[in-house]
């Protein structure tokens, strides 16, 4: 591919950095929430149930959406409204007005998910790597967001929230170039079909062990900030390092991930991932001193190694609707694990969050056992590049 090519898809990595901030800022933001406001472990993760419930509620309606309209004019709108929710919920003083703030910022978040994905694999042209760009550019806005949270609250306190809206503007910005440099909106009027079968089946199981992924990952996120203080002593400090650690990790396990299945197939390296996630968890639980650490970086490649090979698996066994699957894949991939936050949460309290940490080893052996049996898909026909002569011989016909 040319330079001019990649524009479109260098862009939406970078928005989708931007976006990607505000899932992880909701994680970041608990232990402030819990030292400034005096929440209990279950009303902070209630604050990620928030975010997550009516997100992953709406996440198969946008999907849906955007397998019969391109709708590129979503991206920028909703990386607004993901910024503008979490910046309001930081600021007000009222429970039930977070809860409703960052609720709005999942469904900005929800929104942006499959439109994006749409858009990235037609840009990235069959590539499982460049996939792995395009989602690094999200993990990289999940590890930023512990840093980025930190310097706007750990100082100035909740009420300086409205600073993180910032990313967002930049966001926005970028995805509106991203959309005209890769000529979205000419398509605007519709798109033609797909060719191929979907496979639901397939897709069904891959989205279970998804959702496995999913509860670990969003376990993790939300209380592995606290836990690691408790363990290692240091303070919000503390938590946080292990929080960028646990999101950072993901930025190189993504990209291997890509370049991996390039070489070996995409199935052998998620079922491989799966089973380091099992012996990552249990030493992040069961370690003692700063070799949590180690093991949270374990986990995050478990974790992040797979993540945009569900992507393009999830869109090759459902080829006629690309949008759902991305949808399911992407968004409702990190969103449903917010589900089960609040008991996670409601656990930590009545035990320890050691204990409400160790049902989340076995979840990434549930997801390798679903896996087991899949077949590798059919790759979709790679679409004509943006530019090229077929695809202006098609848009004369």
């Amino acid at each position: 591919m040319t330079l001019t090519h990649d524009r479109p898809l260098v862009l939406l990595s970078f928005g989708h950095a931007c976006v990607d901030v505000y899932q992880g800022a909701v994680a970041a933001l608990v232990p402030y929430f819990v030292a400034e406001r005096a929440y209990g472990y279950a009303a902070a993760s209630g604050v990620v149930l928030a975010a997550s419930l009516l997100s992953s509620l709406v996440q198969p309606l946008f999907g849906a959406l955007t397998d019969r309209w391109a709708l590129s004019w979503l991206l920028p709108l909703s990386t607004l409204t993901a910024g503008a929710g979490v910046a309001l919920g930081g600021v007000t003083d009222s429970y039930s007005l977070t809860l409703t703030a960052v609720a709005v910022s999942g469904v900005g978040i929800a929104a942006y998910h499959p439109e994006a994905a749409r858009a990235a694999r037609a840009a990235a042209r069959g590539s499982h790597t460049a996939m792995g760009w395009f989602s690094l550019g999200g993990n990289v806005g999940f590890a930023l967001a512990p840093p980025l949270v930190w310097a706007v609250v750990g100082g100035r306190g909740l009420g300086a929230s409205w600073l993180l809206a910032l990313p967002a503007v930049a966001g926005a910005a970028l995805c509106g170039v991203a959309v005209h440099a890769s000529g979205t909106a000419r398509a605007a009027g519709g798109r033609t079909a797909a060719a191929g079968t979907d496979d639901w089946a397939s897709f069904l199981r891959l989205t279970g062990a998804v959702v496995c992924r999913s509860v670990v990952f969003v376990g993790l996120s939300t209380f592995v900030g606290l836990y690691v203080r408790e363990r290692v002593g240091g303070g919000v400090a503390a938590g946080t390092a292990a929080l960028f650690v646990l999101y950072l990790g993901g930025a190189a396990g993504t990209v291997a991930g890509g370049r991996l299945a390039d070489r070996y197939g995409r199935l052998k390296v998620v079922r491989r991932s799966y089973v380091l996630t099992v012996l990552a968890v249990a030493g992040v639980v069961l370690a003692p001193g700063p070799a949590v650490y180690l093991f949270v970086a374990l986990t995050s490649a478990g974790l992040y190694v797979p993540f945009s090979l569900h992507i393009t698996l999830g869109q090759d066994y459902l080829p006629r609707r690309v949008g759902t699957a991305s949808g399911v894949t992407l968004g409702l991939a990190v969103s449903v694990g917010g589900l089960a936050a609040p008991a996670l949460g409601a656990l930590a309290d009545a035990s320890s969050l050691r204990t409400a940490l160790l049902p989340l080893v076995a979840l990434p052996a549930v997801g390798r056992l679903l896996l087991c049996g899949l077949r590798e898909p059919a790759p979709p026909p790679v679409p004509p590049a943006v530019g090229s002569r077929t695809a202006r011989d098609a848009d004369a016909r």
